[in-house]
C-alpha cells in the first residue's frame, strides 16, 4: 500500500474509543500510553491488540528549525518501505504540521485477542474503566497503516492540551518578571 493510500486508509478508519483523560505534561516529556486495536488480516475474525506508549516530547511555543522525528513507528519496514522523511514531507503537503518535537513510539506487546474488533473494544474499554484508568487511550485502526492511526491519536492529544499549555507557559514566563 503506497503511502497516500495508507494515510487515507487510517483517516478514514482510525476511531480514539477512549480518550486519555490526563492532559500532556507542559514542562518535561509525556508518556503516552495505548492500546490499538486491529482487525486482523491473518486470521480473519480475531483481533490484533498492539499495546505500548508513544514519548511526546515537552511542548514549545517557539519551535526549533529541525522536522519532527519519528521513532520506533517502522514506517522502513512495511511491505512498501518508507523513510522518515518522505512521512513528513507527506504530511506537510496535505497541510499536517507535527511540532518540532520527537514522537517515539515503543511498542510493549503484540497479542491477538481471539474475537471480534467489537468485542475486543468493549473487553479493554471494560478493563480501562475498572482499572480507573486514565492515562492510557483506546484507539481502533487499520492493521496495515497503525502507525498513522497512531500519528493521528497523538495529534488529537496535543491540539487538546494546546490552550492548556499555551496558559501555563504564559504564568511561568510572567513568575519569573518579564
Amino acid at each position: 500500500m503506497d503511502i497516500q493510500k495508507a494515510w487515507e486508509k487510517a483517516l478514514k478508519n482510525t476511531e480514539v474509543i477512549r480518550s486519555r483523560v490526563q492532559s500532556l505534561m507542559t514542562f518535561e516529556d509525556t508518556p503516552v500510553p495505548y492500546v490499538l486495536l486491529s482487525e486482523s488480516s491473518i486470521n480473519v475474525g480475531d483481533t490484533v491488540v498492539r499495546k505500548g506508549q508513544i514519548m511526546v516530547e515537552r511542548p514549545s511555543l517557539i519551535l526549533p528549525p529541525n522536522i519532527p522525528q519519528f521513532e520506533g513507528f517502522d514506517f522502513e519496514r512495511e511491505k512498501q518501505p518508507v523513510d522518515e522523511n518522505s512521512v513528513v514531507n507527506f504530511l506537510f503537503v496535505r497541510g499536517i504540521n507535527m511540532p518540532s518535537m520527537r514522537y517515539n513510539n515503543q511498542t510493549s506487546s503484540l497479542e491477538v485477542y481471539e474475537g471480534k474488533l467489537s468485542e475486543a473494544i468493549k473487553h479493554y474499554n471494560e478493563e480501562l474503566q475498572r482499572e480507573e484508568n486514565v492515562r492510557v487511550g483506546l484507539i481502533v485502526g487499520p492493521e496495515d497503516c497503525w502507525q498513522f492511526s497512531l500519528l493521528i491519536y497523538t495529534c488529537s492529544q496535543i491540539v487538546r492540551n494546546a490552550d492548556t499549555d499555551i496558559r501555563k507557559l504564559l504564568d511561568e514566563y510572567h513568575k519569573k518578571g518579564h
